[in-house]
């Protein structure tokens, strides 16, 4: 299977514009109403997440300012995890399988991945 190591760069960049634009969406949901109708107060945990989400995806996604991008929303991810889903319950609690949190632990480690390894291909801010 070696022969698929040179297409790493173009898998990786796949994956860095669909989990952008992928939390993109999750912020427009939130703060532009796009296809939802739960929208939270300005200012309020919830929009300030929503506002991370949507400018941080779109930045990720475009490959603009990516590191830096991945690892706010990086955090912001590990912050919904433990504070939305988790909440320091013990027992069964503990696992994404229950709680729901499958998601926020997902796109915190993508994320922490992406800060790590930067824009690469097909990114506005691609240095060759």
């Amino acid at each position: 299977m070696k022969w698929l190591a040179k297409y790493a760069d173009y898998a990786y960049a796949l994956l860095r514009i669909v989990a952008g634009f992928l939390l993109a969406f999750h912020g427009s949901q939130k703060i532009l109403g796009f296809l939802s109708e739960f929208r939270p107060p300005v200012w309020s945990q919830l929009w300030i997440g929503g506002i991370i989400e949507l400018v941080g995806g779109l930045l990720i996604g475009l490959g603009l300012m990516t590191r830096g991008a991945a690892f706010i929303c990086s955090g912001m991810m590990a912050v919904a995890y433990i504070q939305f889903h988790w909440k320091f319950q013990l027992g069964s609690q503990i696992f994404p399988a229950i709680n729901k949190g499958e998601l926020a632990v997902l796109f915190c480690f993508i994320f922490l991945y992406i800060a790590c390894r930067g824009g690469v291909k097909w990114s506005i801010d691609k240095k060759d």
